[in-house]
């Protein structure tokens, strides 16, 4: 069984992780300190969930969004990152920071993330600049609409980023040129909806 989504009331908090309380089941999962400082015993959370299974045992680690969760499995496509690794980068960085830093090629952000240096972070630019962006579990991101039980979880940002880029390859850019021109031009725009980001990256791409 694999669970993929976790909606309850948190039960505890800990340092490094969450018991949250669905139908007076209490489940463990590892999450960021970003995410555990949102979170408040007694109130209701919305946790997405990446399974791991191994011979020994079942680990569950937690995200805000299914876009941060996807981002944590693809960190781990790059040789020598682990799940510690992947988490702590996810803790630091939004899905829409990490897409930007590499499209940018910008180490010293990714470098933020605790127990990251340069050149391991210079390693995750090399293997994953200029891929498309993990699309989730089933389909494309989808804006989020929050309900009272989705406190913990965040607008999806990294959908306008995506959706534009995807609109700029459409119209013949490679995607490293498109990722890098929506990189640039929402740091000028940061709440850009996708027509006026495609606008702006195609002023950034124009010779």
């Amino acid at each position: 069984m694999i669970i993929g989504r976790l909606r309850g009331e948190v039960a505890t908090v800990g340092t490094d992780s969450v018991m949250i309380d669905v139908n007076g089941v209490g489940y463990v999962a590892l999450a960021g300190g970003r995410l555990l400082g949102k979170l408040e015993p007694g109130k209701e959370a919305t946790l997405h969930i990446e399974t791991r299974v191994t011979e020994n045992s079942i680990t569950l680690f937690a995200f805000e969004s299914d876009e941060a969760r996807a981002w944590f499995v693809r960190l781990q496509d790059v040789p020598g990152v682990a799940g510690k690794s992947a988490m702590a980068i996810m803790d630091a960085l939004s899905p829409a920071e990490l897409m930007d830093a590499l499209a940018l090629g910008d180490a010293a952000t990714i470098t933020r993330a605790k127990g990251v240096g340069k050149k391991f972070a210079e390693r995750i630019i090399g293997e994953l600049a200029g891929k498309p962006p993990p699309m989730g579990r089933f389909a494309a991101f989808r804006p989020h609409t929050p309900t009272n039980g989705d406190a913990a979880e965040p607008p999806q940002a990294g959908g306008v980023r995506s959706e534009t880029i995807s609109a700029l390859v459409n119209l013949g850019y490679t995607q490293a040129d498109a990722a890098r021109a929506v990189a640039t031009a929402i740091r000028n725009a940061p709440d850009a909806d996708t027509g006026t980001l495609i606008k702006a990256s195609l002023k950034e791409l124009a010779p």
